[in-house]
């Protein structure tokens, strides 16, 4: 596997370019050497401009054409929607081909990335499309929570009707692997009920009884430490205090507010099953104040340092 790790720019009118510059400018020499920019040029110039750093660029930049570049900060267009596309797919493409060793993404907006007719929900469904995976695995990573979701962009409504011992058994299988991958041999892993007090034995709902447990029941038979369901009122606060490794949420609230609670500026995102590596800051395109030489690249080191992690075997470097 390639040690170089790949940063898409992320839609390039919002903060995207300005973490990126940033991180890179305080990389050592070794780091950078093993670090590539997928994006545009003139618009990482400008972001350079916008913060005052001094960092060569020269090297660094896969450089994607984009119309006007750069663009007016935080206006929203389909131009710039495109743009943050074709850096994701090219950066795809190099991962397959061994050219890098993990993709790290910032922030795109969704809303331009649709007005540019990419029709996707997100960052992980388009990373499943290029690369055909059969599925795909939204992880949120902090020092002391980590969370893999059973489902994300859904309405709930739909997470609801989604929910199946076998997809409940699959998110576990997925977490599990991972967790093993990054260091952690017997991980423990403890399943979320998605009705209140998991039901109830029927008073609040029959899905943890009827989908959630057969899927944990499932999971230990094949020897893997799960538990659950568990009441979500109460397992993430056990799990912040060290009683699990991992949390298997049902649904996109349930796992990422107790994350953003405890690690907003540290946790990091992670695409589990893919064919590919791929970790991407948590946050967005904060358009308002993007190009002031002021938004926070802190969420992006922690990226960055996650994927080096995956590319050199799980060893913290």
């Amino acid at each position: 596997m390639s040690d170089i790790i790949g940063i898409t720019m992320g839609d390039p009118v919002g903060v995207g370019p300005e973490i990126c510059v940033r991180a890179l400018a305080e990389m050592g020499e070794r780091d950078r050497a093993r670090t590539r920019i997928y994006g545009n040029l003139a618009t990482l110039e400008a972001a350079r401009s916008a913060l005052g750093v001094e960092v060569d660029l020269e090297g660094q930049v896969v450089d994607l054409p984009v119309e006007g570049a750069p663009l007016p900060w935080g206006q929203l267009s389909a131009v710039a929607g495109d743009a943050a596309f074709r850096f994701i797919e090219k950066a795809v493409r190099d991962a397959e081909a061994g050219v890098i060793g993990c993709i790290v993404t910032a922030p795109i907006n969704k809303e331009a990335l649709n007005a540019a007719g990419h029709h996707y929900d997100g960052h992980t469904g388009m990373l499943r499309s290029l690369t055909g995976a059969k599925a795909a695995y939204m992880l949120l990573a902090s020092e002391r929570l980590k969370v893999i979701h059973v489902s994300t962009h859904v309405s709930l409504k739909e997470a609801i009707q989604r929910l199946t011992a076998e997809r409940v058994l699959a998110t576990i299988r997925a977490g599990n692997a991972h967790l093993k991958r990054i260091g952690i041999a017997s991980p423990r892993i403890a399943v979320a009920g998605i009705n209140p007090h998991c039901g109830e034995n029927g008073l609040f709902g029959t899905e943890d009884d009827d989908h959630i447990a057969p899927g944990v029941a499932a999971a230990r038979a094949e020897g893997i430490d799960a538990y659950g369901p568990i009441s979500a009122d109460t397992l993430f606060y056990r799990a912040y205090a060290g009683a699990f490794d991992l949390v298997v949420a049902q649904y996109h609230d349930q796992g990422h507010i107790p994350v953003k609670l405890v690690a907003f500026d540290t946790a990091v995102n992670v695409s589990v099953e893919l064919p590919i590596d791929r970790t991407s800051v948590d946050h967005g395109t904060a358009f308002d104040i993007a190009g002031k030489g002021i938004a926070n690249h802190g969420n992006m080191n922690e990226a960055i340092a996650y994927a080096r992690r995956l590319v050199s075997g799980g060893r913290p470097e």
